[in-house]
């Protein structure tokens, strides 16, 4: 990771309203993305409002060094997420955030990728606007976004792919009930959030419902990270490939002939 973050310290030194001194009644949370790991990827708007806020909320997806921007003096909780183990149900989180309002404070809400890209923004925001709690919310660049350019394959591409889909892994249930004959089209990226666990079910789908055996998959664990991996594989191939790696969460799927353009158009892990 090059440079000290000059560029974010100066954005964060700019004049904000969360400069403005806030009282019990005018307390406000603003709910941030934290892009998909490296700090650098943080919008200038981000990084000045954590640089502010008296109270940092954030999530376990938060890329190492981001926190750190915060002030010296801010709260810090952690309200991290991970594969059947949360250090808080989200109805604490969403309650947490209105009584920190509630005190009047400058709350940022801080979450890895954009916060309305399966974060859980809209459920912790509708808590917030029942409970009479002003908000704003800064978009993020989502994991997809973020591993596919840093693995080297477009998401779209003319001779490729003319539509991307974004889903989750699994569903609130537990189950991978989901809409398999759109997800398994031609000339379609489709990118599986949370989906590791579900691997063998979502190949299985996808083949059943059209796609070749031998089409192009990818898992990308920790992307835009020191230490990201690109796993490259086929439908048929993936969840086996995935067991022999022992690769772990956090990690995407990317279903598609795009994932074939990693070899020639690989750049970060090459670096």
């Amino acid at each position: 990771m090059a440079g000290d973050h000059s560029g974010i310290s100066m954005a964060a030194q700019r004049k904000t309203d969360m400069n403005t001194p806030l009282t019990p009644a005018t307390g406000k949370v603003w709910l941030v993305g934290a892009g998909p790991g490296d700090p650098e990827l943080l919008t200038l708007k981000a990084a000045r409002l954590i640089a502010n806020a008296d109270v940092l909320v954030y999530d376990h997806l938060v890329g190492n060094g981001i926190v750190d921007l915060a002030r010296s003096d801010a709260r810090r909780i952690y309200a991290g997420k991970e594969a059947s183990k949360h250090t808080l149900p989200q109805e604490d989180i969403n309650r947490l955030l209105v009584d920190l309002a509630h005190e009047g404070l400058s709350v940022v809400r801080l979450k890895g990728g954009d916060p309305f890209i399966f974060g859980r923004g809209g459920e912790e925001l509708e808590t917030l606007a029942e409970a009479g709690i002003s908000f704003e919310v800064v978009p993020g660049v989502t994991a997809a976004a973020g591993c596919g350019a840093y693995s080297g394959f477009p998401l779209t591409h003319r001779d490729h792919a003319q539509a991307v889909t974004f889903v989750t892994g699994h569903l609130k249930d537990g189950t991978v009930n989901l809409d398999w004959p759109a997800l398994a089209r031609p000339c379609h990226t489709v990118v599986f959030y949370m989906g590791i666990g579900a691997a063998g079910e979502i190949c299985r789908q996808m083949i059943a419902h059209g796609l070749p055996p031998d089409t192009p998959a990818a898992v990308v664990r920790n992307g835009t990270q020191a230490d990201q991996q690109t796993l490259l594989a086929t439908l048929g191939t993936l969840p086996s490939a995935i067991e022999d790696s022992g690769i772990k969460p956090p990690a995407l799927i990317a279903v598609g002939s795009v994932v074939g353009l990693h070899r020639k158009l690989s750049w970060f892990e090459k670096a």
